[in-house]
């Protein structure tokens, strides 16, 4: 398969396969550089944040401002984290 990318992707397969299912040339590059990388560990769980449910609402909706989600001001509380995890 011809490279559509940069020779700086370390992992042409995993690149390859992360572009056939969607993601975009940013996103699959990181990640295949990552699973090349062995200092990495891509597949494991990443940030320990709370549960959306722990979140004030106002957390809620500086998250939603920060993701640009139409109608959060009109939203409640488990609106707006049906929302966020939509997105």
């Amino acid at each position: 398969m011809a490279k559509d990318h940069r020779p700086s992707v370390k992992n042409d397969e995993v690149y390859e396969e992360l572009r056939k299912k969607g993601y975009s040339k940013q996103k699959s590059a990181a990640i295949a550089n990552a699973q090349a990388n062995d200092d990495m560990e891509p597949s494991r769980k990443g940030g320990q944040a709370p549960p959306y449910e722990d979140w004030t609402k106002n957390d809620l909706y500086r998250r939603a401002q920060e993701l640009d989600i139409a109608g959060r001001s009109d939203m409640s509380k488990s609106e707006l984290i049906e929302a966020l995890r939509d997105n």
